[in-house]
């Protein structure tokens, strides 16, 4: 075989194998970016679930202890701020605002045991479990596909070819505001 169309091979080759590689890469960014897509659209439903809950809650309660009106505007403030927060940063501290002020409201419901007997009060109280428990999922899905975009849109050749093509960002994480990680972090000591 003469010389000639050996290299003219390996450069075929070569040009094939760069191909691929950047074929590949740049389909991964956009599935893993369209995972990021997914799993924010899937904390932002459920966060609407909740505050579509918070309304009857607030109502329940309500007739049992009229006179807390401050738990109850305080509820409906946070309520307003996780629906109109826009990005994670501002979605993550809305809502733990509203948690803080639901968790008065179950507060207030400790006192009015005719409230916690109330058959209504208890399926709220068991809808708001479960969609609590379902936007821990969402955020924890979210956070494993902001870190594999992050991680992807940083390191080489995906950078290279992000930088190239698509302009990707890095994304925030859904993370715990920070009085509330110091509280975590700093955790109670107990002693017998």
């Amino acid at each position: 075989m003469p010389v000639g169309a050996i290299i003219a091979i390996v450069v075929i080759a070569i040009l094939l194998i760069l191909i691929a590689l950047v074929w590949g890469t740049y389909n991964g960014l956009v599935k893993v970016n369209e995972r990021v897509n997914e799993a924010w659209s899937d904390i932002t439903v459920q966060l609407k679930y909740r505050a579509d809950l918070i309304p009857n809650l607030v109502e329940t309660v309500k007739g049992y202890a009229t006179h807390e009106k401050a738990a109850f505007e305080d509820v409906t403030k946070a309520r307003s701020a996780v629906m109109s927060a826009k990005g994670v940063k501002d979605t993550a501290a809305a809502d733990q605002t509203l948690e803080g002020a639901l968790s008065k409201i179950f507060a207030i419901a400790e006192s009015y045991p005719e409230l916690k007997a109330n058959t209504n009060f208890q399926e709220l109280q068991l809808q708001l479990q479960d969609v609590e428990d379902k936007i821990q999922a969402a955020r924890r899905f979210y956070n494993a596909g902001a870190k594999e975009l992050n991680t992807k849109v940083k390191l080489f050749p995906s950078n290279f070819i992000n930088n190239l093509f698509l302009h990707f960002k890095t994304r925030d994480y859904y993370e715990v505001a920070e009085a509330e990680r110091a509280k975590i972090e700093n955790a109670p000591e107990v002693k017998f």
